[in-house]
């Protein structure tokens, strides 16, 4: 495990508020009403129509949204290409988590995993089509455990869900405060992946054999990538992930953010690329 990054401070603003951030997940989706459905409940938000295609639905979540685009003739992932890994829903607090995952057990929605990574406890499923899904509650910032250069040491343990339950006495869909926190993708050339959002403005906070984690303005991770079960580069015409949007604040940040994209993939004219994997990716401001 090695770490690039310089010390990350112990307190800070919203993932949101970062320089870089996730502006929103677009899913093309085999199915968009039961998909739709399940994402209404799970998030306890109504879709709404998107002009990003028609027949395209989306799901507003504070700074970011979730959107279905139709794409009926897709072929279903197999699991091992490039993509989406999970889209990550953070909640406000570990009391919201708890009435969130009682929430989800009162639907009948069945849990993949539950962890605790020492910088936050998180939740994970799968949507109907196969799409991964995390939800989870941060730690404070001044609990986030570090190696002794500063930088950050997540790890991966077993996550006490009775425990987690006696915070909350009762079921809670999720409310305002639910927001996308961060992307994880799948990927192939996981070094020339890491280069690729590492110019667009992100820091590595922490790196894992085959996996990087990245970030802006002092969060966990905005960005993960991983090569454990993938390699290759994404082919067209999959369902999942259509793209990936980021978000650049300010105006350094969208300047080198552009350049980026620009330089990687000229015919996107510095607002859409696609990363060294395959993963398609859109600039918004």
């Amino acid at each position: 495990m090695s770490n690039n990054n310089p010390a990350i401070p112990a307190a800070g603003p919203p993932p949101e508020a970062a320089p870089l951030s996730v502006a929103g997940v677009a899913l093309a989706a085999r199915d968009v009403d039961r998909l739709a459905g399940f994402y209404a409940a799970l998030l306890g938000v109504p879709p709404l129509p998107d002009d990003a295609a028609p027949g395209a639905l989306r799901f507003e979540l504070r700074a970011a949204r979730l959107r279905l685009i139709p794409a009926p003739g897709s072929r279903a992932e197999r699991g091992d290409e490039p993509g989406l890994f999970h889209t990550a829903f953070l909640a406000p607090d570990r009391a919201a988590l708890a009435g969130w995952l009682r929430h989800a057990l009162e639907l009948g929605i069945r849990l993949q995993g539950a962890s605790a990574h020492g910088v936050s406890d998180a939740l994970y499923l799968a949507d109907p089509e196969g799409n991964g899904i995390e939800v989870y509650a941060d730690h404070p910032r001044d609990a986030w455990p570090r190696e002794a250069a500063g930088g950050l040491a997540m790890v991966t343990r077993r996550l006490d869900l009775p425990a987690l339950l006696a915070e909350a006495p009762g079921a809670a869909p999720p409310a305002a405060g639910f927001r996308i926190g961060h992307v994880h993708l799948r990927g192939g050339d996981i070094p020339a992946t890491e280069a690729f959002y590492r110019a667009l403005g992100l820091e590595v906070t922490q790196r894992l054999p085959k996996a990087s984690f990245l970030s802006s303005g002092g969060y966990h991770h905005h960005l993960a990538v991983n090569g454990w079960h993938s390699a290759g580069t994404r082919p067209a015409g999959l369902g999942g992930l259509a793209w990936l949007s980021l978000r650049a604040r300010g105006e350094a940040a969208q300047r080198r953010a552009a350049a980026a994209l620009l330089a990687a993939e000229p015919s996107g004219g510095g607002w859409a690329a696609h990363d060294p994997s395959g993963n398609a990716l859109r600039l918004e401001l």
